[in-house]
């Protein structure tokens, strides 16, 4: 589903060149949970946005979705494929603050509306136990609910992969563990999830878990 090889990623910063992935190489295959823990600042979420077709590169190369380097496609082609294959989830949640937890959800499918698009979210709003929340806007919503409605968000167009990045970084344990229990459904129905952490414990669900130290990947 993913691989990435050799990926290379520098920034201009205030005191010189920041390298933030140092020559990184992974695979993330279907039915399979990555997770890929390391301290603040040492690459996480720059390794995630370029895995998932959102930040080029320097150098190496990114397949995703069987397409070889999606950075080769024109940028309407490569919106189109992350639209259709790929579900984020992230540690601010990204809801629309005007928007009901419905419409939060339905989001993904504004430009294709229909029917079975608000059939699959409210059966997401059930699953995630969202039912007495559904007509709220997020200021009106827990934490742990916010990121349950992004987690549906993500899951409405029925992806094939997921990129979390820090996903229970603001959740309590409760909220965290049902968070990661819907990641798990979703790997065991085939899917494939890239998760992002600066939590170790979030490595206990994972098929395989790497760590990532000042850009890069640590071997064992």
């Amino acid at each position: 589903m993913l691989a990435l090889e050799n990926v290379t990623k520098s920034f201009n910063g205030p005191k010189g060149k920041v390298t933030a992935l140092d020559g990184v190489s992974l695979t993330l295959r279907a039915g399979e949970m990555l997770v890929i823990s390391g301290p603040s600042g040492c690459g996480k979420s720059t390794l995630l946005l370029t895995a998932a077709g959102m930040l080029r590169p320097d150098s190496g190369n990114v397949r995703l979705l069987e397409q070889y380097d999606p950075y080769r496609l024109p940028a309407d082609e490569r919106c189109r494929l992350r639209a259709g294959s790929v579900g984020f989830v992230f540690q601010q949640f990204h809801l629309i603050p005007y928007l009901t937890v419905l419409e939060n959800i339905l989001t993904p499918l504004l430009s294709r509306p229909g029917e079975d698009a608000q059939r699959r979210a409210r059966a997401l709003v059930d699953r995630l136990g969202l039912q007495e929340r559904t007509d709220h806007v997020p200021a009106q919503l827990s934490t742990g609910e916010r990121q349950r409605t992004a987690l549906a968000r993500a899951l409405l167009h029925r992806p094939k992969i997921i990129f979390a990045d820090e996903p229970t970084g603001n959740l309590d344990e409760e909220n965290a563990g049902i968070v990661i229990e819907h990641l798990c459904n979703f790997v065991s129905a085939g899917g494939g999830v890239l998760l992002v952490t600066h939590h170790a414990k979030a490595a206990e669900h994972a098929n395989r878990a790497l760590k990532m130290k000042k850009g890069r990947i640590q071997k064992n």
